[in-house]
């Protein structure tokens, strides 16, 4: 049975036998033993294999960009290297820093009515979270963007600034049909130490998005503060009932309370406001954004308008009509435009006076675009009895077309 293994034996030594009177043979150079040869050729190969694999690294270090930031200490003649320990900064990790001294958390506290354990209804106090950016500062406010669905229904609203401090603030304009809403803090109602930290927005162009293009969320998440989520446009142009405007799909994280938050570029310029995501068990990373260069007018139109102060319920107007919604899904059906349906005109109301009629269908006050009877009360609650507002009416024509027009209407006291 022939050895698994080959052993190698040594020769022995030279023949010391000689014959006599033989001429003496010429000395032969001793020829090296075979394990030193094996050993001397395994150093080589150790040697030249050694300086090829630091060749190797050496060229991919170069090429490729693997080496790292290493500081060298010499101990002796041996060296040894060690990480530097420096954190590296990503791309959104400095956009994060750069723009969120511009978003801003907004806690709205509002009152509801539900119904009891025995049937009655009482009023409850409601809190609920958005976010905010700050797009413009005039001579005594900063100016705020967020969604109307962040503020409507408030008593109060409080904005938190990125050092954590807090300031009740104000609604300026709200466009319901656009869910969009302009708030505003008074300057002199925020700390010195605050205004040196934060910053206005800037605003990109969000017609030149494409699809791929990365993007990058801020705002604050379920309540808890700022946050951060990265990814990519997904689609443009979308859809969803109840907002009548075109959307930006992303797959960057929208969650609750990151509504009104700030959608970036890869510059760090806001390319939309942050108002939606699809939640289902079957659905995952489809969140909405309002592209900022499809509202900019109407953004600039709220953000001119009068800051409104809520009256007291007792000295509130009314119109003097009674109506119903127009939802999205109606005005496709009818081909009438969203707001409220006049059903039925009070006598002696300042409806009336103005020569508003059942069948039509209020689309605005003061500028401001109603989409139903809820946004109308909520309107409403900024005007006292015996102020006029400009009402926009749609009335129907013969030909089944809606034309739009504004009435002056004196606001009656509250039966």
């Amino acid at each position: 049975m022939s050895n698994e293994y080959n052993y190698y034996t040594p020769e022995s030594g030279p023949d010391y036998n000689y014959e006599q009177n033989q001429e003496p043979k010429k000395k032969e150079k001793k020829k090296m033993p075979k394990l030193i040869k094996v050993i001397s050729l395994a150093l080589v190969f150790g040697i030249v294999a050694s300086v090829a694999f630091q060749a190797t690294n050496l060229v991919a270090d170069r090429f490729l960009g693997t080496t790292e930031n290493r500081e060298v200490k010499s101990v002796d003649n041996t060296k040894i290297s060690q990480s530097t320990g420096e954190t590296a900064k990503s791309d959104i990790a400095s956009i994060a820093e750069e723009v969120m001294p511009s978003v801003v958390s907004i806690t709205n506290l509002s009152v509801q009515q539900v119904q009891s354990f025995f049937g009655g209804i009482q009023e409850q106090e409601s809190k609920s979270v958005g976010s905010g950016i700050i797009i413009s500062q005039n001579d005594s406010e900063l100016l705020i963007i967020t969604n109307n669905h962040v503020v409507e229904g408030n008593e109060t609203l409080t904005v938190s600034f990125v050092d954590e401090e807090s300031v009740e603030a104000q609604v300026k304009g709200t466009d319901a049909a656009k869910d969009l809403a302009v708030i505003a803090v008074q300057t002199k109602e925020i700390k010195d130490t605050t205004m040196d930290q934060i910053k206005v927005a800037a605003l990109g162009n969000s017609d030149q998005l494409q699809v791929g293009e990365s993007v990058i969320a801020i705002g604050n998440a379920l309540g808890y503060g700022q946050s951060v989520t990265s990814g990519i446009v997904s689609a443009t142009g979308r859809e969803l009932d109840g907002i009548d405007e075109k959307l930006i799909q992303t797959d960057a994280a929208i969650n609750p309370g990151n509504s009104g938050g700030a959608l970036l570029n890869a510059n760090g310029e806001v390319v939309g406001i942050n108002t939606a995501k699809v939640a289902t068990d079957t659905v995952e990373g489809m969140g909405y954004a309002i592209p900022i260069s499809s509202v900019s007018d109407i953004i600039e139109n709220l953000m001119n308008q009068e800051t409104k102060t809520k009256v007291s319920e007792a000295e509130q107007g009314q119109l003097g009509i009674q109506g119903v919604d127009v939802t999205a899904d109606s005005s496709e059906m009818y081909n009438m435009p969203t707001g409220v349906y006049v059903s039925e005109v009070i006598a002696g109301g300042g409806a009336k006076k103005a020569g508003i009629t059942k069948g039509s269908v209020i689309t605005g006050i003061n500028g401001t675009s109603i989409d139903g009877m809820q946004a109308l009360k909520e309107q409403l609650q900024y005007y006292r009895a015996g102020e006029t507002v400009k009402i926009t009416v749609a009335t129907p024509e013969k030909n089944g077309e809606y034309a739009k027009r504004d009435v002056e209407v004196t606001l009656g006291k509250k039966s």
